[in-house]
């Protein structure tokens, strides 16, 4: 067996998302054969993206149908000086507050790490941070001789927010450019490591940190977060629109608070409304990775610092599970489209 054999075997594999097999795609970059060990590296850059272990398992498969033994696996080229441990940034952006987005934050990263994955978040609000509590983070970083900066963790999560900085009730009074300067020191010397994901939980509007992460970061793209509502859809159309101005490509939109079931009755009501986000990314030709219910369990865990992705016997759980699982779906399609 040859590696070019093991080539025509692999073009049996297709990639769902883009509808043709993996070596056409770009998707090999390397095989080698030793006895019936087969070798094959994957560019596969979504780590525990669901589609595309499932196109790794594919590949197993493949090779154990021909007798072969599979060594997968996968790697992808990061070309940015900034943050180039890190294989995907992914931003969460709204046009307003109040619709969610850190608790989306929150849980998308900690869907990710519960995963698997190699994961940091990035509390981008410099002036309303809430991550700490909401992961319920005790320790804080820690300055190293080199004068960078060793970020806590906590459920499988590298940490970092301007709440470490400052005291608990204290203000941040800050001008543009100082928020500028406080941004790009908190990505560029905190030490990251390798991360599959970079969560960055960016504040409400389209603001001095947008500009500067926008500018200084390499993001992958964006996820908008929006309610059912037409005042919250206005204004997550301007955040969308942000993102085309900086050419960031966006994931996919996600729905909050779509749906409140009474405890009492059992009855679901429509709180804030009903399919305005699905709406507004069939609109804009945009995935729909979404809609999470309005669950009292949602705010219980972000007030006591556990995150509601990681309970896996709750169906909101669910819901935040497979909206971080189509997170990585769309970084996965993203980042091999790429590759074409």
């Amino acid at each position: 067996m040859t590696p070019e054999d093991v080539r025509d075997i692999l073009r049996t594999v297709e990639d769902p998302d883009l509808g043709a097999d993996i070596v056409s795609l770009n998707l090999v970059n390397d095989i080698r054969v030793e006895g019936d060990t087969a070798s094959v590296s994957l560019a596969l850059g979504a780590p525990y993206a669901p589609t595309e272990t499932a196109i790794a398992n594919r590949v197993r498969e493949a090779l154990r149908d021909e007798a072969l033994t599979p060594d997968i696996s996968a790697h992808t080229e990061t070309d940015s000086s900034v943050l180039p441990g890190v294989k995907n940034v992914i931003a969460i952006a709204s046009g307003k507050g109040g619709v969610g987005k850190s608790t989306v934050s929150v849980n998308v990263a900690a869907g990710l790490a519960d995963r698997g994955a190699r994961v940091g978040l990035f509390d981008a609000d410099i002036y309303g941070p809430n991550v700490p509590r909401m992961v319920d983070a005790d320790d804080h970083p820690k300055a190293t001789q080199d004068d960078t900066i060793v970020p806590p963790e906590k459920y499988g999560m590298k940490l970092m927010s301007m709440a470490f900085m400052v005291g608990d009730d204290d203000p941040v009074i800050w001008r543009g450019p100082m928020v500028h300067k406080v941004i790009t020191q908190l990505v560029e010397d905190v030490e990251w490591g390798n991360l599959d994901y970079l969560v960055v939980d960016l504040p409400p509007g389209t603001g001095d940190t947008q500009l500067t992460m926008l500018q200084t970061v390499p993001l992958t793209g964006a996820v908008v977060v929006t309610t059912p509502q037409n005042v919250a859809i206005d204004d997550a159309r301007k955040g969308l629109r942000m993102f085309g101005k900086h050419d960031t490509p966006v994931l996919g939109i996600a729905e909050n608070m779509s749906t409140f079931t009474c405890p009492d009755c059992g009855n679901q009501h429509d709180i804030f409304g009903s399919g305005g986000g699905e709406t507004f990314a069939d609109e804009n030709d945009l995935p729909f990775l979404g809609s999470l219910p309005l669950d009292p369990r949602v705010r219980e865990g972000g007030d006591g610092g556990q995150p509601i992705v990681l309970d896996h016997d709750s169906e909101t759980g669910d819901a935040f599970r497979d909206l971080a699982g189509n997170v990585a779906n769309m970084t996965g399609i993203l980042n091999r489209r790429s590759l074409q």
